[in-house]
C-alpha cells in the first residue's frame, strides 16, 4: 500500500499543479499548499546540505522543475483570488502586514533585494557551475571508463564492481546535464516572479479603481500590500530552491555532510582562529564601536584556537603511535611464540587496578625504574637487563609481584589512592596494617588527604610507586649475582678493554675463561661486592690465576683488591667498628676447615656451632644497642668459610678479613669478640 501510495504521488502532484492553473482555489486550500511549498523549499534545502555526494540526491532536477511548476501554479492561483476577490488568504496578508510592517515601500524594497539576491548572485553563480561541472563531467568521462577497464583486466576489481562504477560513471554524467538544464528554471522562475508582481500591481490597481471605485490611495494600499506578501511568500521559497541548486553543484564527493566538513575544515588552523580573536579583541578598543560583541566573539575565537590546538597535537602523537605500530616488524608465528616463551631475567606483574602506576609521566613506575637501573649500575657495577612491566588478571587487586628470572622473588601490595605510613603512633589513623616487605617496620596503608595528619604524629609517608620501586631494588641487589649473564660479562670485558687493555688480554682467554669470570664476579656480587673496578679486579684475578684457578681463592684475591673500598662502606667517620673472634676459636676453627665443592667449610660439632653463633648475635646485639655498625674480622683463609657459616642466619654480619681491613689503613675498635662457650648441662 505504501509503495503504491509513493509510485502514484508525484503523477497526482503533477495534475494537481495543473489543475492550479485553471480552476479556482479558495483561499484555505490555497494557505495550506503555500504552506507546503516553504517547507518543501526548505527540506530540499536541508537535504542537500547533508548529503554526503550529489549523486546521492539525483531526483533534485526532475525535483526542482515540479516545484518551480508547484510555485508558478501558487502564483496564478494567488493572483486569481487577489485580483477577483481583494484576498487572497492568511498567510499572504501576514506576509504582507507583519514580514513588511504593512508598508508597501517596504516590501517593494525587500521584495527587490530578494530578487537581486536570487537573480543576480545565487541563480547566476548555480547556472554557470551546473554548466562548467556538467562540461568536465562529459569531458572526463572517457578517462574514467579507461580507468575502470585497466582496473578490471588487472584483476583489482570484479565483473559486478566494474559494471557498479559504470554505471556511477553514467549516473554522475547524467546528473550533472540535467542540473545544467535545470538551472535555467531556477533562472527563468525569478524572471517570471518579477513578471507577475508587476502585473499584480498593475492589474489591482486597475480593478480597484475601475471595478470597485477605490480612490488611488486605497487601492495602492490594499493592492500593493497583497501584491508585496504574495511575491515574499512565492520568492522565499524559490530563494530557498536557488540556494540548494547551488549548494548541490558545488559539493564534490565527501565522507561527512556539509555541517561537518564545514566545521572541520574552518577550524583546522588554530593560528587563523588565534589571529581572528586578536582582531576582533583589538576592534573592541575602537572608539564608538559596541565592546561587548567585539568581545565575546574574540574569546571565543580565542578559545576554539586553544582546543583545536590541543587536539591536532593529539590527533599527531595518536598518528605517530599508530605509524610506529604499523613500521615495527611483524614476528612471524614461531618468533612470536618464542618471544611469549622468553623467561624475562626481572619482571613486574601488576593487578588490573595498579595499571594507572605506569602513566606515562615523568615521576611514573617506568620512569622510577630507569633511575633505579642508573643508581644500581653506579653502586654495584651491574647494568640489570629491562624490567618488563606488564598486568596481570591472576593476582589479586592492588597487589603487584616481582619475578626474577621467571620465579617470584617478592610480593606487595599498593592501593590506589592511598600512601604508606610508617610509624608507631598510626592508630587514630584510617587504613589497613601492614608490614613493610623490606624492612620489616609496621606501617599503615592511608587516604591519600590523610598524609599531613600522619606526618603531625611523627610518621613517614611514602607513595605506593615509591614502596614497589625499593622492593625492586633490595630484590635486584639480592639477586645481583643471578642477573649477571655471561653476555653481561663479555660487555663488561669489552667496556674494560677500551680503557685498560693489558689487563684483559693477559687474563682472558689466556688465564680464565668468560665462563670463569663470570662465575667470580657473581662470588663478588653475591656478598654485594661492587665490580665497578674491573681493571683493579682483572689485574688482581691475573696474579692469582697464573697459581690457582680455584673460584674462592680468585673471588678472595679479587677482594683484598678492592680491600679499601669494601672497608669504607662500613665505616662510621674515621672509624671502622670491628668484632673479633677469640684467638684460640679462631685457630680452632682453622684447623676444622675441610675442602668441599661449593668451597672450604667448617666441621665442627652442632653444640659448639651453636655457641659460637650464639656468642656471635651477642656480639652484634651489644654494637647495636651502642648504636654502632660492626663488622666480624677473621683471618683471610678463614674469612670465605666463616661467611658461609653465618650468611644465612639473621642478623648477620658482613664478614672481612684482616688483610682488607689493614689495607684502608683507617683506626679500627673492637666493639666485640666471638667466643667458644661450652653449652650448658641441664
Amino acid at each position: 500500500m505504501n509503495n503504491r501510495l509513493a509510485r502514484l504521488a508525484v503523477p497526482i502532484g503533477i495534475v494537481g499543479i495543473v489543475l492550479l492553473l485553471v480552476v479556482p482555489v479558495p483561499a484555505p486550500l490555497l494557505d495550506f499548499l503555500i504552506v507546503c511549498n516553504i517547507l518543501l523549499a526548505l527540506l530540499v534545502l536541508l537535504t542537500s546540505m547533508f548529503v554526503k555526494k550529489p549523486l546521492d540526491f539525483s531526483v533534485f532536477p526532475s525535483l526542482l522543475l515540479v516545484a518551480t511548476l508547484f510555485r508558478l501554479g501558487l502564483n496564478v492561483a494567488s493572483t486569481r483570488l487577489v485580483l477577483g476577490n481583494g484576498y487572497a488568504g492568511q498567510v499572504i496578508e501576514a506576509f504582507g502586514k507583519v514580514t513588511v510592517g504593512g508598508s508597501m515601500i517596504i516590501g517593494a524594497v525587500v521584495f527587490l533585494i530578494l530578487v537581486v539576491i536570487q537573480f543576480v548572485v545565487v541563480t547566476k553563480g548555480a547556472e554557470r557551475v551546473a554548466e562548467v561541472g556538467a562540461r568536465f563531467t562529459l569531458d572526463a568521462m572517457p578517462g574514467k571508463q579507461m580507468a575502470i577497464d585497466a582496473d578490471l583486466n588487472a584483476g583489482l576489481i570484479t565483473d559486478t564492481q566494474a559494471r557498479e562504477r559504470r554505471a556511477d560513471v553514467s549516473a554522475e554524467a547524467d546528473f550533472y546535464g540535467a542540473m545544467d538544464g535545470a538551472s535555467k528554471f531556477v533562472k527563468g522562475d525569478a524572471i517570471a516572479g518579477i513578471i507577475i508582481i508587476i502585473i499584480n500591481f498593475i492589474g489591482g490597481i486597475a480593478i480597484g479603481m475601475l471595478q470597485r471605485g477605490l480612490e488611488i490611495g486605497d487601492a495602492l494600499n490594499t493592492y500593493g500590500i497583497l501584491t508585496m506578501g504574495d511575491g515574499l511568500v512565492t520568492q522565499i521559497p524559490a530563494l530557498l530552491m536557488a540556494v540548494s541548486t547551488g549548494m548541490i553543484v558545488t559539493r564534490s564527493n565527501a565522507e561527512a555532510d556539509m555541517g561537518r566538513t564545514a566545521s572541520t575544515q574552518l577550524l583546522q588552523s588554530p593560528n587563523a582562529l588565534m589571529i581572528a580573536g586578536v582582531a576582533a579583541l583589538a576592534m573592541a578598543l575602537i572608539p564608538g564601536m559596541p565592546p561587548i560583541p567585539f568581545i565575546l566573539v574574540g574569546a571565543g575565537l580565542i578559545l576554539a584556537s586553544r582546543r583545536t590546538a590541543a587536539s591536532q597535537r593529539l590527533a599527531e602523537q595518536s598518528r605517530d603511535a599508530e605509524a610506529a605500530a604499523l613500521n615495527a616488524p611483524e614476528l612471524d608465528p614461531n618468533e612470536k611464540l618464542l618471544e611469549d616463551m622468553r623467561v624475562h631475567p626481572v619482571e613486574i606483574l601488576l593487578a588490573p587496578d595498579l595499571v594507572d602506576m605506569v602513566s606515562g609521566a615523568s615521576d611514573d613506575l617506568l620512569a622510577r625504574v630507569r633511575s633505579l637501573r642508573h643508581k644500581i649500575a653506579m653502586e654495584l657495577g651491574l647494568v640489570i637487563p629491562p624490567v618488563r612491566t606488564r598486568d596481570s588478571v591472576d593476582l589479586p587487586p592492588a597487589t603487584y609481584a616481582i619475578r626474577i628470572a621467571g620465579v617470584e622473588a617478592g610480593r606487595g601490595t599498593a592501593p590506589g589512592g592511598q600512601m604508606l605510613a610508617l610509624g608507631d603512633s598510626l592508630d587514630s589513623l584510617p587504613g589497613v596494617a601492614m608490614i613493610e616487605p623490606v624492612f620489616g617496620l609496621a606501617g599503615k596503608w592511608i587516604p591519600a588527604e590523610m598524609r599531613h595528619n600522619a606526618e603531625m604524629t611523627g610518621a613517614t609517608v611514602i607513595d605506593r610507586v615509591s614502596v614497589l620501586v625499593t622492593h625492586l631494588s633490595s630484590i635486584v641487589t639480592g639477586n645481583a649475582a643471578r642477573l649477571l649473564s655471561r653476555e653481561d660479562v663479555r660487555v663488561l670485558t669489552e667496556g674494560v678493554r677500551k680503557q685498560s687493555p693489558s689487563a684483559v688480554d693477559e687474563l682472558t682467554p689466556a688465564l680464565l675463561s668468560l665462563a670463569e669470570l663470570q662465575r667470580v664476579l657473581q662470588g663478588l656480587l653475591d656478598e654485594q661486592v661492587p665490580i665497578n673496578d674491573l681493571a683493579r679486579i682483572y689485574e688482581a684475578l691475573t696474579l692469582r690465576a697464573k697459581v690457582s684457578t680455584d673460584p674462592e681463592s680468585l673471588v678472595e684475591a679479587a677482594r683484598q683488591a678492592l680491600g679499601p673500598a669494601l672497608t669504607a662502606k662500613f665505616m662510621e667517620g674515621p672509624v671502622l667498628n670491628v668484632i673479633m673472634i677469640d684467638p684460640l676459636l679462631e685457630q680452632s676453627m682453622l684447623e676444622d676447615m675441610r675442602p668441599a665443592e661449593g668451597g672450604t667449610q667448617i666441621v665442627m660439632g652442632q653444640d659448639r656451632l651453636d655457641a659460637v653463633l650464639r656468642s656471635m648475635r651477642n656480639a652484634v646485639d651489644s654494637a647495636a644497642a651502642a648504636n654502632r655498625q660492626a663488622v666480624l674480622v677473621c683471618a683471610p683463609a678463614l674469612r670465605p668459610a666463616i661467611h658461609r657459616l653465618i650468611g644465612a642466619q639473621p642478623g648477620s654480619v658482613p664478614v672481612l678479613s684482616y688483610r682488607e681491613v689493614t689495607s684502608a689503613n683507617v683506626r679500627i675498635e673492637t666493639v666485640g669478640v666471638v667466643r667458644h662457650a661450652e653449652p650448658l648441662s641441664a
